[in-house]
């Protein structure tokens, strides 16, 4: 009797948890029965990669970098950045994940991206740091946030995702595999506590490494098995390469990207889109980013403005 009971609660409970499709960070997506099944063939992001290569002409992006130092910091990883953000204003569809074998549309636009915490030494371990864009950001707005951040991971300071990763690797082996298996097992049902999302690096929109900062190429990136981001975009030096222009071969200053994407979360056209918004940002950042003006008539909010 108590075993049928037993057996009786124990499926109830499955139930209930199958029936739940709220999450802290996304809303649920009802999408065509054919991208529903290819989220049943590729079950992991590793097996859905697809890769793309975006070469952007770096002569405007340069000469802006150089003239807007009168004004705030702002460096090439703050340019990314802010294309980013209005890239993924532009194609929505880019901000999704898949949890669960569901597709979910992430709640706000959030950018993880690495960074050196001593910034003089090339060998200097690197942090993640996470932030929320926000609607009315201008480009000053966001390096000045940007900066912040940055200021605080190499102050030396113990961060939340320092204290998280403290605590883990004072597990035991098998306590620490466990608990990575139950955080899976939680995030599959919807019940991971949004307090372990929120500082995760992998739980993101975009996560960005910009490997130029550290004089190397763009490599090509998966994605990771932990977290939810399904975009992975690697940044290369800026170097001297052959660009044909109006037909003619000439040479110009170009900053190589590499995009790993999740095809799980939309088709091709739909990461090339976005991919072109990036690009148009980083070539026109005069136009998309503003902040030149000295009397702020062409200070606005990077995604009303593009």
């Amino acid at each position: 009797m108590y075993f049928v009971i037993g057996i009786l609660v124990l499926v109830l409970l499955l139930v209930l948890l199958e029936l739940k499709t709220s999450r802290p960070d996304g809303d649920l997506v009802r999408v065509h029965p054919y991208r529903r099944a290819l989220g049943f063939i590729l079950t992991a992001p590793n097996s859905s990669m697809v890769y793309f290569d975006a070469y952007v002409n770096a002569e405007e992006l340069l000469s802006y970098l150089d003239e807007i130092q009168h004004r705030f910091e702002a460096r090439l990883t703050h340019c990314v950045v802010a294309a980013i953000n209005i890239g993924l204003h532009e194609c929505p569809t880019m901000n999704r994940f898949v949890s669960g074998y569901r597709m979910y549309q992430r709640r706000g636009r959030w950018l993880s991206f690495s960074i050196k915490k001593k910034k003089l030494e090339k060998k200097a371990k690197l942090a993640a740091v996470k932030m929320l864009m926000n609607d009315d950001d201008t480009f000053e707005d966001l390096c000045k946030r940007i900066n912040k951040r940055i200021y605080t991971e190499r102050s030396g300071k113990t961060t939340a995702q320092d204290r998280e990763m403290m605590l883990l690797d004072k597990l035991p082996r098998p306590v620490f595999v466990l608990a990575f298996k139950l955080a899976n097992i939680l995030d599959y049902y919807n019940l991971l506590p949004w307090v372990f999302m929120k500082s995760d690096a992998m739980y993101t929109s975009v996560f960005c490494a910009n490997l130029g900062s550290v004089g190397m190429d763009a490599g090509y990136h998966h994605l990771y098995d932990w977290g939810n981001a399904p975009l992975f975009i690697m940044v290369g030096k800026v170097r001297e390469r052959p660009w044909v222009e109006d037909g003619k071969l000439t040479t110009r200053k170009v900053l190589h990207l590499r995009f790993t994407y999740d095809e799980r979360i939309d088709d091709g056209m739909s990461a090339g889109d976005g991919i072109k918004a990036v690009v148009d940002v980083l070539e026109n950042p005069r136009k998309y980013l503003g902040c030149l003006s000295p009397d702020g008539s062409d200070t606005r909010p990077m995604v009303q403005g593009s």
